[in-house]
């Protein structure tokens, strides 16, 4: 086997169209699933898989993330001070140790293909995940952490997929496989958006990857595809022609946290996941219906 998986890329530059107002002055990655930030999530889930850095690639008017994963001294010392232990406890544990954190500007919008590649030069020449933050993924074993396992066995690169809703597979980004047996399949190439009746499997792409830095070529001299931007999955698909890709359909649900009612399911799926708020939510939730 290569070399382990050790760091992240996450791309936050976004702004959050689909879930305005509420991300006009809130980057939408800092909207609150029950207490918690989205980010907070995606960053536990990569420290369950072994990430050792995150990287995030932002945009301008974004420096609340950066705020958001550094000590803030007179709030802990006004807790100390209460003696309120637990709260200061919980406020802590998503901060980094020093230098596992970078932070790097997209500058302009030009796509997903483009922020990956704003991470090449703290990525260097070794494997690396790419975690949507938009997608909020709930699984026993975290979603990356079942990729990392997949990318273990195979090597190469590897997708997170899952089944899409009857019907509704043009509306995603569609994986064509070498036959299909299991959770884990070898891939021969993706579709985006396919035509009704003409999708290769009914499985898309759903948020996270692992990936060789050779892409980080490819999406250098890339041509602009869908939307003007430069797409990752285009860069993705040239790739699989020089190497190995195997698509990973995960156990757990997606909440897509870009959407106002993706967001919603996800508070009530977290808070209903949670042990101290199971009860209280459920009667909220029943009163309400």
């Amino acid at each position: 086997m290569g070399k382990r998986v050790r760091k992240a890329v996450l791309p936050v530059a976004g702004l959050g169209t689909r879930v305005l107002p509420g991300a006009k002055t809130t980057p939408k990655n800092l909207l609150n699933v029950v207490d918690r930030p989205i980010l907070s999530y995606i960053v536990e889930e990569a420290r369950a898989a072994g990430i050792e850095h995150i990287v995030f690639i932002v945009g301008r008017g974004q420096a609340a993330i950066e705020d958001y994963f550094d000590a803030i001294p007179e709030i802990e010392q006004a807790l100390a001070a209460k003696g309120k232990t637990d709260i200061l406890e919980d406020l802590r544990r998503d901060l980094p140790e020093p230098g596992q954190m970078s932070f790097i500007r997209q500058m302009a919008p030009l796509g997903l293909g483009h922020a990956v590649w704003c991470a090449r030069h703290v990525i260097g020449d070794e494997p690396f995940a790419v975690m949507l933050p938009d997608m909020l993924m709930m699984a026993k074993r975290a979603a990356l952490a079942q990729a990392v396992d997949a990318y273990e066995q195979k090597g190469g690169n590897v997708v997170v997929v899952e089944p899409c809703p009857p019907g509704e597979a043009h509306k995603y980004g569609i994986v064509a496989l070498d036959g299909q047996d299991g959770r884990l399949n070898r891939m021969t190439g993706m579709v985006e958006k396919p035509a009704p009746g003409t999708e290769p499997s009914n499985l898309f792409i759903s948020g996270r990857y692992i990936l060789q830095p050779e892409i980080f070529e490819i999406l250098e001299t890339q041509e602009r595809g869908a939307g003007g931007e430069i797409q990752l999955t285009d860069g993705m698909f040239h790739l699989m022609k020089k190497q190995d890709f195997h698509a990973l359909e995960y156990e757990g649900t997606t909440y897509d946290c870009g959407d106002k009612i993706g967001l919603l399911r996800a508070n009530v799926a977290f808070a209903l996941a949670r042990p101290d708020l199971a009860d209280a939510a459920r009667k909220a939730i029943n009163a309400l219906l």
